[in-house]
């Protein structure tokens, strides 16, 4: 069996203690062990203060951007393995793997050409200068440097590639060197690809460290300069928040939590039309694909009350039709849940969705008696009058619920109080604009479905160009954006003094 080791200070160590042991999902066939204990967390993060942090620093945008190419390259060289690693590991379909290996290498490539675009500079300029006063040679400028703190950043199981890729490469090409934390359950895939990239030696010593196992104390190490990027549950997120080295050093704190996504249909769609099509094929896809296991899946779908039971039946016959089993047999279109402790949070989740509606689509529990398996679950409320726990509590699995509406469904959408993405389907211009007034405060992104949109990846995919993130309940943080990204592990600082002072050193930045 493997055992899987951490990278930390230029090296790679196994802990000691008791370990966690990896699955297969699929099968419940141990793969690999693997343990934090014993690991001196507090030398791993000075190792990157000291040593990655001024050798990222050291290089300019275009040169980080061309690390992060190499990266990708590399990655793009292992795809097949780490394909492998998320079908035994993960519990994915080959097609959901490719989901999430093909989405960090895209994510990589796309910081490294934005730090090709921003070219020589090793800071950023922010906005035009100022005239500060009656003379023209008193000046001010905004920039924003690398910090000289370490990038911890905790992901989530679902993703352990793109997880890994979307949080790394925004840091990297900052400035700021990583420490990155996988979930234990799926480390597999990350653990590997560290593997390629350390092999390889490909980026600077310090730049990037991997811990595998427990994190243990490593946010209470933190401190001013340091930042922390969490992926995971709200209420560890709030926990995190109220450490009290997080409170007294400021750390800078980024949160992405649940989401109960919605999907909305306009009373202007008929059944059978286009849009109406495209709206079942993007549900479908969102409550199968990785199993549900994805923050952006949609998890409450809103229509109107006349369209109901069109809408009903369509997708209980096409939640029906998908065929669920070990993910290494390629006619399987869903495979597990990933791991023993997901397979009991969606059942608890189901029995308390099936206490206020009726589930129309799916078995209520487990589906084998080997493996972590469930059937996709539709639950049909009568109105949103009674729904309480549906915009409460996240169900993270192939789980879904079908609302009527009679009003605007704006503030209905508003009770999950916050979430990722909201999509919207409708060809009533009126009827959107009002709908994306509504909902727009709730959510970081909308998707606007549309079927004349060529290849569209729908609602759940995130793309490097848009933020990633959402207010209230799903974490108040932001992530990707493009440019936007690096701002989380940069300062920003006001230059004020002499112009031809301020414009000698802000020569070194990128506008």
């Amino acid at each position: 069996m493997q055992v899987l080791g951490s990278y930390v200070s230029g090296r790679w160590a196994q802990g000691t203690g008791a370990a966690q042991t990896l699955l297969n999902p699929a099968t419940e066939e141990a793969l690999a062990t693997a343990s934090s204990e014993g690991i001196d967390l507090a030398a791993a993060l000075e190792h990157a203060r000291r040593r990655g942090g001024p050798a990222l620093r050291a290089l300019s945008f275009a040169e980080r951007g061309a690390l992060l190419q190499a990266v990708a390259d590399a990655l793009q060289d292992a795809r097949d393995e780490l394909l492998q690693l998320g079908i035994a590991n993960g519990g994915n379909t080959r097609s959901d793997a490719k989901f999430d290996i093909d989405g960090a290498i895209a994510t990589l490539l796309a910081y490294a050409e934005l730090g090709s675009a921003l070219g020589a500079g090793r800071f950023l300029i922010d906005g035009e200068g100022l005239q500060l006063g009656r003379s023209p040679r008193f000046h001010g400028q905004h920039v924003a440097v690398p910090r000289h703190g370490v990038a911890v950043q905790v992901n989530a199981f679902n993703f352990p590639a793109w997880g890994f890729a979307e949080k790394a490469a925004a840091a990297l090409l900052a400035g700021m060197p990583v420490l990155s934390k996988p979930a234990t359950a799926t480390a597999m895939v990350a653990h590997r690809a560290m593997q390629v990239i350390a092999e390889q030696k490909i980026l600077p010593d310090g730049a990037l460290s991997l811990l595998v196992g427990a994190p243990r104390d490593l946010p209470a190490l933190l401190g001013a300069q340091d930042v922390l990027a969490f992926t995971g549950s709200g209420e560890t997120g709030a926990r995190i928040r109220a450490l009290p080295n997080v409170i007294r050093h400021s750390v800078r704190v980024n949160v992405e939590a649940d989401s109960l996504n919605a999907a909305v249909l306009g009373p202007d769609i008929e059944a059978r039309s286009d849009m109406y099509e495209l709206f079942l094929k993007d549900v479908l896809r969102d409550v199968t694909q990785k199993a549900g296991q994805k923050c952006t899946a949609i998890r409450r779908v809103l229509v109107p009350q006349e369209a109901l039971a069109a809408v009903r039946d369509d997708l209980v016959e096409m939640l029906g039709a998908i065929r669920v089993g070990n993910p290494a047999d390629q006619e399987v279109r869903m495979g597990p849940l990933a791991s023993g402790a997901q397979l009991a949070d969606v059942i608890a989740g189901m029995e308390m969705l099936g206490t206020e509606s009726r589930r129309i689509s799916g078995t209520s529990g487990r589906l084998l008696a080997k493996g972590f398996f469930v059937s996709p679950a539709l639950f049909e409320y009568e109105s949103d009058l009674q729904a309480k726990a549906v915009h409460d509590r996240e169900v993270f699995g192939p789980v879904v619920s079908l609302l009527p509406y009679t009003e605007h469904p704006a503030a209905i959408v508003a009770r999950g109080n916050g979430g990722l993405v909201c999509s919207l389907y409708s060809e009533d211009a009126a009827w959107l604009e009002q709908a994306v007034a509504g909902v727009a405060p709730w959510h970081g992104r909308i998707f606007l479905g549309h079927p004349k949109i060529e290849l569209s990846p729908g609602p759940g995919t995130v793309l490097p160009q848009l933020v990633h993130g959402g207010p209230g309940r799903a974490g108040g943080g932001e992530e990707l954006g493009g440019r936007r990204a690096l701002s989380f592990y940069l300062q920003r600082v006001a230059l004020e003094g002499s112009r031809p002072v301020i414009a000698g050193l802000a020569r070194g930045g990128s506008a």
